[in-house]
């Protein structure tokens, strides 16, 4: 270990992003509590911090609209979350990252916060921002996966851990409330939505795909997402020919997260329960749209489908050549044919 991080009891881990980037970042955060014997408060947004209760490796959340993420908008309090991490008494903070993203405004607020060891990645040399800090390698030299790049971080200074799974626990009630849910096997859940336009599998071919699933093994799907995503499922769900179940609006993350425990398979895209199905063991079809090459299903049985295209890592919300081919191009058929293959194979 860095001589410098030895002693350190309390840590501050920055992850301004949402449910799956705080779910990737999981496996570096069991390091540092596994190598430190430290607590951990994570600083996170609105929606990460909803995921936050069922990792057991986060002791306290802190919730923070920062200004510099893409997603905040309006009044931010930053003076009040500075005094907040003061009285934090912080050993150190570790500034999670995509290499997209510029570590130092929040290197800057924890710095004016005096916790008096500060970690990241970074492209351009800090001063005195950071007092440890990895030269960050991406995308020049190489991409790595989002759960790698959290690691080799925190490995900088000596944090390791042997399991490197991603860390979401389902509360026994939660079980116990989505048991009656189950009515057959095999149990296929389908989450068609995405909170970017660009990561989301048309309605149309998503009805095909289903239907076709469903015609060829007899499963139960069930379709889930948030209230607001009701007319998407509603307008998949009249397009297919074979019933399916909805379960929009009615579940918590926590019976979300068991239910898609108990599945068989989930199909979805490249969004939240796609980290939740990795962290729980449930083979996934990702329909994986090429905004970015770093969040594909970590240590899971699963197939990845995209169709190459040149504007590959766009990293936009909405598709900006309009054709959405990345995944418009994408088979239902393929889609089928890679879910009865890994039913198949996992039964």
């Amino acid at each position: 270990m860095n001589d410098r991080w030895h002693g350190v009891r309390r840590v501050l881990c920055v992850r301004l992003d949402s449910i799956g980037d705080v779910l990737m970042t999981t496996p570096a955060i069991r390091a540092l509590r596994e190598t430190l014997g430290c607590h951990i408060t994570l600083l996170t947004s609105a929606a990460g911090a909803a995921v936050a209760p069922l990792v057991p490796e986060i002791d306290e959340t802190l919730v923070f609209a920062a200004p510099w993420m893409k997603a905040t908008g309006g009044s931010t309090h930053d003076a009040e979350m500075i005094a907040r991490l003061a009285a934090g008494a912080f050993d150190a903070a570790v500034i999670f990252t995509v290499y997209s993203q510029n570590p130092l405004p929040a290197a800057y607020l924890c710095y004016l916060a005096d916790i008096p060891r500060r970690l990241a990645h970074c492209n351009e040399n800090p001063y005195a921002l950071l007092t440890d800090w990895v030269a960050d390698p991406e995308p020049a030299s190489t991409v790595r996966h989002e759960v790698q790049r959290q690691l080799d971080l925190v490995g900088g200074v000596g944090c390791q851990t042997q399991n490197q799974r991603l860390s979401f626990r389902v509360p026994p009630g939660a079980h116990a409330r989505v048991q009656p849910l189950i009515e057959r096997r095999p149990l296929v859940v389908v989450h068609p939505g995405a909170t970017a336009a660009s990561r989301r599998y048309p309605p149309e071919q998503y009805a095909r795909a289903i239907d076709l699933l469903i015609q060829q093994t007899r499963c139960d799907a069930v379709f889930t997402g948030d209230a607001h995503e009701l007319g998407l499922v509603d307008q998949v769900r009249a397009e297919m020919r074979f019933p399916a179940r909805s379960l929009v609006g009615e579940l918590g993350l926590a019976e979300l997260g068991a239910l898609i425990g108990e599945a068989d398979l989930l199909v979805s895209n490249n969004t939240g329960p796609a980290h939740i199905a990795a962290a729980v063991g449930t083979p996934l079809v990702d329909l994986y749209a090429l905004t970015n090459p770093q969040h594909t299903p970590w240590l899971v049985p699963s197939r990845v489908l995209n169709h190459d295209v040149p504007c590959r890592n766009c990293y936009k919300s909405v598709c900006p050549a309009g054709h959405h081919d990345c995944l418009r191009k994408v088979a239902p058929e393929t889609v089928a044919a890679a879910a009865q293959e890994l039913l198949e194979i996992t039964a």
